[in-house]
């Protein structure tokens, strides 16, 4: 894998941005949703396990849920339900505010000349559609990863190596920010040196053992790193 700082200074073309927990400070509302949308269904996790699965999609998730408490694969029409339940909790929670630090790391990131590309387990409309207000002239379509794009998210390395094909670029040419374990698994399984900035409540060593590079402690040091 090519040295990060060789990257910067030359192979590196594209940055890849993981968006809860990184350019959002959403997932306190994603850990209240999933708390409280499933216990009608007989489901239930812990907040450190909302963090632990964060990046894993809707779907993955509730069937994970599903084997754990039913016994049983979730059907379609239950993983529909019960994410439309958990969508519903989400929306009434108070409007996430963009993370400390991410936009000063984007602007770092566009004054190399490096593409920006969004990876996210996500299908949150409501923060896909904040992206232009909150970064106005950062992320485009073509160079967006969601939920709705991959069969196979988190920590599988799908949904990054879709990054990397959108980018039109070679794994050695990217570099991943991300914040969750399954996320830097999923990146560095797709042979990108993924960056882990820890902007939530897990301890480093459970990001470096998911296969982080480095760990940073929050978005404004990503932007300091991109900035030297």
């Amino acid at each position: 894998m090519v040295n990060y700082r060789e990257g910067l200074t030359g192979r590196l073309k594209a940055v890849l941005f993981d968006m809860d927990g990184v350019l959002f400070d959403s997932m306190p509302n994603h850990v209240y949703a999933w708390s409280h949308a499933m216990t009608k269904y007989g489901l239930a996790m812990t907040h450190e396990e909302v963090y632990m699965n964060e990046g894993r999609t809707g779907s993955a998730t509730i069937n994970m849920l599903a084997q754990r408490f039913w016994g049983r694969d979730a059907t379609e029409e239950e993983k529909h339900l019960i994410y439309e339940a958990k969508s519903k909790v989400f929306n009434t929670c108070p409007e996430a505010k963009p993370m400390h630090g991410a936009l000063e790391a984007l602007q770092a990131v566009k004054a190399k000349g490096l593409k920006i590309v969004l990876v996210t387990g996500s299908a949150q409309t409501s923060l896909l559609d904040r992206l232009e207000r909150s970064y106005p002239g950062f992320f485009h379509q073509n160079l967006m990863v969601t939920g709705f794009d991959v069969k196979l998210g988190k920590p599988y390395p799908e949904p990054y190596l879709k990054g990397l094909q959108k980018a039109g670029i070679k794994p050695e040419e990217g570099i991943v920010v991300e914040n969750a374990p399954l996320g830097v698994e999923a990146g560095h399984a797709a042979g990108i040196f993924t960056i882990a900035a820890n902007t939530g409540p897990l301890a480093d060593e459970v990001l470096m053992n998911a296969g982080a590079d480095i760990v940073l402690p929050g978005m404004i040091d990503v932007a300091k790193f991109f900035s030297n």
